[in-house]
């Protein structure tokens, strides 16, 4: 079977398909016992609404600067499934995906478990691992914390990056709720970080109640501009009366949050680093030279293009933010399509009065939105700008560059899948 076969019959296994979601951990429990898998390496599990995916790369850039052999797992993908797992920080070849898929199909199948499309994956991503020979695993939480596939794993240091309102159908209604199933990451007696300015009081009370050693930012680890030097940043780390302070340069990922998602990356390295000690040339170049398609990406070139994965509206709040750094432009153009169960209207406030052409756009498949209901929510919430409607955000993003002049950006956001879709209709890769 080749990897789009795989792919197929994953989509086509359990009930609900590929966007299903099944919460719970029984049936994947069971597969991994199936199929006898261990873990001889170091685990860092970070979930959150906003900032897992660049805290994982921050995290796989250090460590394979230090010279291990790093396994990611992440998602979702942007143009090609292989992105989900990495070695070394590079997608694994077909074959390597084939073969793990094959190992899990055949313990899948002694067991009777109808898995996940994420379940299934999440396996395979560790038979990779294993057939590697990995030193140490960076796992990216799917949905929540609690009972995400995997939580299968025991993590050596947990971190919750924030916690905002996302997926509320599944993980509850508040930020008390949504901080309680982030925190089901968390391990008695191991490190546990939170990155987030003003963390649920549910996920302060359950690492207590499980006796975690919780660390939270501004408390425990944080970081502050220098004021000598504009080009560079301190990083500390509180450990007991002593705290460590350290002047780095700013991390390759643009935009202020992305302090606080390096700085919690850092402090996760330092709580495990008997285990896994890293260098700090290792620290100063992995942050540097971290890469992350979609997180306030900015193609070069003009038009200016900003292309991010924002998609509720704390992530889009942070794109405004750091939208208002870039300097003077003539004209906005916003090339967006979301996914029908997100915050649309919460989202798209966010960008209130930024844009002057907002081109909107019809995402394919059972969870995308209508063009229309963007239309409604930008006029609704009174958002400023001319409106534009498109049956794709392929056609959105032709539109816009077609229209836009040298002195003008463009800034795609909304989803994976919009994001994806303007990569593709600009004929780049990443």
């Amino acid at each position: 079977m080749t990897l789009s076969d795989w792919l197929t019959h994953l989509e086509n296994l359990h009930p609900k398909g590929q966007a299903g979601i099944e919460l719970g951990l029984e049936r994947i429990r069971a597969v991994k016992t199936a199929l006898g898998q261990t873990q001889p390496w170091p685990v860092i599990t970070v979930g959150g609404t906003n900032g897992k995916g660049s805290t994982c790369a921050y995290l796989e850039k250090i460590i394979g600067k230090a010279g291990y052999r790093v396994g990611c797992y992440a998602s979702p993908h942007l143009l090609a499934y292989n992105e989900r797992v990495r070695m070394d920080g590079r997608p694994v070849g077909d074959e390597a995906l084939c073969a793990a898929f094959a190992r899990v199909e055949a313990a899948r199948r002694a067991c009777g478990a109808a898995l996940t499309y994420f379940e299934f994956g999440t396996l395979a991503a560790w038979e990779v691992f294993a057939a590697a020979g990995v030193e140490a695993v960076v796992l990216e939480v799917g949905l929540g914390g609690r009972l995400d596939a995997v939580n299968i794993y025991e993590p050596d240091v947990a971190i919750v990056t924030t916690v905002a309102l996302d997926h509320t159908d599944w993980l509850g209604a508040d930020r008390e709720a949504i901080g309680f199933e982030k925190a089901g990451i968390f391990r008695a007696g191991r490190p546990a970080l939170c990155a987030d300015a003003d963390p649920p009081q549910s996920l302060v009370a359950h690492a207590a109640a499980i006796g975690a050693d919780l660390c939270l930012l501004g408390r425990d680890f944080g970081f502050t501009p220098s004021a000598e030097n504009r080009l560079q940043w301190q990083w500390w780390r509180r450990a007991g009366e002593r705290v460590t302070r350290r002047s780095l340069a700013y991390p390759g990922l643009r935009g202020p949050t992305q302090l606080a998602n390096a700085t919690v990356a850092l402090a996760a390295l330092e709580a495990i680093a008997d285990k896994l000690p890293v260098t700090m040339q290792a620290i100063r170049a992995g942050l540097i030279e971290t890469e992350l398609a979609g997180r306030f990406q900015v193609l070069p070139g003009r038009p200016a293009i900003v292309l991010d994965v924002g998609h509720n509206p704390q992530a889009v709040a942070a794109l405004a933010a750091n939208l208002g750094g870039m300097g003077f432009f003539e004209r906005t153009f916003a090339v967006v399509g979301m996914l029908a169960d997100k915050d649309i209207a919460g989202a798209l406030a966010a960008l209130r009065g930024r844009v002057d052409v907002w081109h909107v756009a019809t995402l394919g498949g059972p969870r995308g939105a209508q063009s229309d209901r963007l239309a409604a929510a930008i006029a609704a919430g009174e958002l400023g700008g001319e409106v534009v409607q498109h049956p794709s955000a392929t056609a959105a993003m032709q539109a816009a560059k077609g229209a836009a002049g040298e002195s003008d950006r463009i800034v795609v956001f909304g989803s994976f899948y919009t994001v994806a879709e303007a990569l593709q209709a600009l004929g780049r890769k990443t």
